[in-house]
């Protein structure tokens, strides 16, 4: 008999660091799986993303098996890595807290462009820059 799939729900996990504390414990244990299970193969499969915030899209099955998709990480989190901010702007409209340039823009876009619905790199370029702006951060075209 051909596993059912169950549903799906997402996490936020840092890369090589998830632990059955929230969210993992709450998120797996209210679905009877097996989260330490969880634990374990995301711990190896992310130890060398070094820390940076992942997004995880676990599937869960009728027979208490899932398995799990990693996507890139969010590009909020990404702008505040290659600039070196530890956070965005209280205030993006008032207080800025940094400029990016394009190829810094195109280094993100081409780290997203499997989850950007953008059809060419200035579309995707142009998303970023929006992220980067909500986050209080100037864009400079050099």
């Amino acid at each position: 008999m051909a596993k059912k799939l169950l549903g799906k729900f997402k996490l936020q996990l840092k890369a090589g660091q998830a632990t059955m504390s929230p969210p993992v414990g709450p998120a797996f244990g209210q679905r009877g799986l097996n989260g330490a299970e969880f634990v374990k193969q995301f711990n190896a499969k992310t130890q060398k993303e070094g820390g940076m915030v992942l997004p995880v899209v676990v599937s869960f099955f009728s027979d208490k098996s899932f398995d799990f998709e990693i996507k890139s990480p969010p590009a909020a989190v990404l702008i505040l890595a290659e600039l070196g901010l530890k956070s965005g702007s209280g205030e993006p409209n008032k207080k800025k807290v940094g400029t990016i340039t394009r190829a810094q823009c195109e280094k993100i876009a081409e780290i997203k462009k499997n989850e950007l619905t953008a059809g060419d790199m200035d579309a995707a370029v142009s998303m970023i820059r929006g992220t980067a702006r909500s986050l209080g951060v100037l864009y400079s075209d050099n």
